[in-house]
């Protein structure tokens, strides 16, 4: 209940920051804008005028380069005025995105030890965990290009045109581009503390995959370490969820700014995004149906009837972790076994968020074309394998995502309050991802069944249960 209102809020906040943004965009921030588009518009001229001009020490030439100073000037000016006219607004995402920033580095390490430290004997379920990772990577790795492939051809993010904070003004940008040095730097943690200070993720994944693995080997007193993380990992969502009570206020903040600089004709290009962003799902639906449909033949229909309830509350309550209990019933109703569905839902809850892993991608890459950062395409891999490692780390709950994508983008220089573009419509977008995740889980369930012949010739029924009860 406090979910849905939670998202009734959100949109209530969407709505009322729509209005007041375009009241104040026409009766206060109007004048602004059309000084800056304005001397947008002369800079251009006096560009195209440069390129004409080829002797650079004729007057025509310095008269126009000091013609453009001043037209610079006058558009800085005045898009610093724009900017503390809507500070007020800007201040409330502000207080959301550093939140949420706070958050990222506890839930990423106590979720992935978790998860990794609950395997029970490393060598004995080692045949099934090396088959169910096989379907994971494969699954992420599928999921993450498909969404770097679609974005790069929708482009949704080409018509904002956002302008660069002044940390990352300049043409250096390409020159900050991940080396391979630098990405090995980003890999291995020098100080644990270092890492959680500075919120490196990448480094969080690898000391967590460390300490997961040596706490499962260290006998009982593994219960111990396991039930404290998993604790604090509680304590973290319930954080979570409180901070998620100032996303409308964050949400109305971000879009009343948005609105009141650039007009309405910005919200078009949400329509795109989330159109283009379902139209993308729809095809990992598909491949992921495929996939399945070549290990199960015609029963993965059978499946998809099965999950069909589980995949609608994941969908309305806008996280997976709500259709656990009713996708470990179907499973097991399918014809699973319970060792093969206990051992792989679990961790396909840390490790397989196929629908979030190109949420991510198209999230990411939107921001950097919305700020007109390029990326090349290593670069655009480069971000693809970040977001592989660290999305492991990131539980089945609404919004969780945004705490990767925050981790990431900055070592892109991808600015960080891009985010509060996202905000508006993420729960939107969530919807959408919590259910391809719980279709994601449930064929990969199946799929490592049918291979490790767990899986029964014929699917277990209600009506099966219904008989067996009576002729007892």
């Amino acid at each position: 209940m406090k979910k849905s209102k939670l998202t009734l809020y959100i949109f209530i906040a969407l709505i009322l920051g729509v209005i007041v943004g375009y009241i104040y965009n026409v009766s206060v921030v109007a004048t602004y804008n059309n000084k800056i588009n304005a001397a947008e518009t002369s800079i251009k001229a006096i560009d195209n005028k440069l390129i004409a001009v080829k002797d650079t020490s004729s007057i025509l030439y310095k008269d126009l380069k000091i013609q453009r100073v001043a037209h610079a000037k006058i558009r800085k000016t005045n898009d610093t005025i724009r900017e503390d006219k809507v500070e007020y607004f800007t201040i409330l995402s502000d207080i959301f995105l550093r939140l949420i920033k706070m958050i990222v580095a506890p839930l990423v390490f106590t979720t992935l030890v978790v998860g990794v430290a609950k395997v029970d004997d490393i060598k004995a379920v080692g045949r099934i965990g090396m088959k169910t990772l096989l379907w994971f990577f494969s699954a992420t790795i599928v999921s993450l290009l498909l969404g770097m492939l679609l974005v790069n051809f929708f482009e949704p993010g080409r018509e904002m045109h956002l302008m660069l904070p002044d940390s990352h003004l300049g043409t250096d940008i390409q020159k900050t581009a991940l080396s391979l040095r630098d990405f090995v730097g980003h890999v291995f943690p020098r100080s644990f503390f270092e890492s959680m200070s500075n919120n490196e993720i990448l480094q969080i994944v690898v000391f967590a995959l460390f300490f997961g693995v040596a706490t499962a080997s260290i006998g009982e007193k593994r219960e111990i370490v396991i039930k404290a993380f998993d604790a604090i990992a509680q304590v973290i969502l319930k954080i979570t969820s409180y901070v998620m009570m100032l996303a409308p206020l964050a949400v109305f903040g971000a879009i009343t700014a948005i609105v009141s600089k650039q007009g309405l004709g910005v919200l078009s290009t949400y329509a795109v995004f989330i159109g283009e962003f379902y139209f993308s799902l729809t095809l990992l639906w598909c491949i992921i149906i495929i996939a399945g449909f070549v290990v199960l033949k015609s029963r993965v229909f059978n499946l998809l009837a099965n999950i069909k309830d589980a995949v609608l509350v994941a969908f309305s309550t806008s996280t997976s972790e709500a259709a656990y209990p009713r996708i470990l019933i179907e499973m097991e109703r399918f014809g699973c076994s319970n060792k093969i569905v206990s051992f792989v839902l679990p961790l396909g809850y840390s490790f397989n968020l196929d629908g979030s892993m190109m949420y991510m991608t198209f999230a990411s890459l939107f921001l950097a074309q919305s700020y007109s950062v390029h990326l090349s395409t290593v670069q655009q891999l480069t971000m693809l394998f970040t977001l592989m490692l660290t999305s492991k780390g990131v539980a089945g709950v609404p919004r969780a995502s945004l705490a990767v994508v925050a981790g990431t983008i900055a070592m892109f220089n991808i600015p960080e309050a891009g985010l509060a573009l996202l905000i508006g419509i993420d729960p939107l977008l969530d919807m959408g991802r919590s259910a391809t995740n719980v279709l994601g889980n449930a064929m990969a369930t199946a799929v490592v069944s049918k291979w490790e012949g767990e899986l029964t010739t014929e699917p277990f029924l209600m009506s099966d249960l219904v008989n067996e009860r009576l002729s007892e």
